[in-house]
């Protein structure tokens, strides 16, 4: 059995529903371009696509059996990422009630933090895993698991490019710039629930 368009379609599907979820990666990507602009949140959703679609890959290339056999590795990332991400709630609540400057944020440090957010979530590879299961048969070749791979690329950085335009207008950045405070000590805490969720969770 060969990868067919109902395959990616359904694929797709799922992936969407996944992205729309709210979480860190959306949290990070909105926070990025109302606070720093289209650029840092095109970067900031590079980032977190490239990150993502990684983790398809590993999924497909059988890392969650890997995380099975060396589940060291897997404790590892977890604690890692859940570190990570406490340290982005803390940062946001200390900065919520900072003046929004003029600088923008550096592209380069923008797209890695998006990296790193989804870097953090060891357990996206393990629902990509079972999703794939599911979706896709077991016998796909190299070149099908680079365009699943490269589907899932291309479908995360259309999203978070949008999101960016759509974000970076001005009306919706005065806006935010209102209820900047409120906005952000509640993503820092959604953040930190969500770091403290990862480490917590067996």
């Amino acid at each position: 059995m060969t990868l067919t368009l109902a395959n990616l379609a359904a694929f797709n599907a799922v992936l969407i529903v996944s992205i729309l979820s709210p979480g860190a990666a959306f949290l990070m990507a909105v926070r990025s371009t109302v606070s720093n602009g289209r650029r840092a949140g095109i970067a900031t959703g590079l980032g977190l696509g490239l990150m993502a679609s990684l983790w398809t890959l590993a999924a497909l290339l059988g890392l969650d059996a890997l995380f099975a056999v060396f589940p060291w590795a897997f404790a590892a990332l977890k604690i890692g990422g859940a570190g990570y991400l406490i340290y982005l709630a803390i940062a946001t609540w200390r900065g919520a009630a900072a003046p929004v400057t003029s600088e923008a944020k550096p592209q380069g440090r923008s797209f890695l933090d998006g990296l790193l957010v989804n870097l953090g979530n060891p357990k996206a590879v393990l629902f990509a895993a079972a999703v794939l299961v599911v979706v896709f048969p077991a016998d796909l070749s190299g070149p099908e698991i680079a365009l699943v791979t490269l589907n899932h690329l291309f479908l995360e950085i259309l999203f978070y490019t949008g999101c960016a335009y759509l974000l970076s207008a001005p009306v919706t950045r005065t806006r935010y710039l209102r209820i900047k405070p409120l906005l952000e000590r509640t993503a820092a805490l959604v953040l930190g629930g969500l770091g403290l969720k990862l480490l917590l969770q067996r």
